[in-house]
């Protein structure tokens, strides 16, 4: 798939105190490559501090698509239990919104589509 079918789309959320990735970051990032015609979610990382997080989010993530966000949504509810799941829920979301955007514009003009 050429490079130009796909968009990278990221969201924010503050972290939780306490918890040491809000000690590296305060804040969580998520970044989803997503094929822009489908919907469908290709890569995704995440900014947590461990490797196996990581992995979690990605294999929970990838392979969805955009639309689907409540689906994802519910999986890291009920499967993941870090003191981070509101804040990853947020981002989620957050990305969501974005790509929402992005499309509702014609895959052109995001200037409109920025909150973070």
């Amino acid at each position: 798939m050429h490079s130009s079918e796909k968009v990278f789309v990221t969201g924010y959320a503050r972290l939780p105190q306490g918890i040491t990735a809000n000690e590296l970051y305060s804040v969580v990032g998520v970044g989803l490559i997503i094929d822009k015609h489908s919907g469908m979610i290709l890569d995704a990382d995440i900014s947590l501090v461990t490797r196996t997080g990581k992995a979690f989010f990605k294999e929970t993530v990838a392979g969805h698509n955009i639309d689907d966000i409540y689906v994802i949504i519910k999986q890291i509810e009920k499967n993941y239990l870090g003191h981070a799941k509101k804040a990853i829920i947020s981002a989620l979301k957050s990305a969501h919104q974005k790509y929402n955007c992005y499309k509702d514009n014609g895959y052109t003009d995001v200037s409109e589509c920025y909150d973070e």
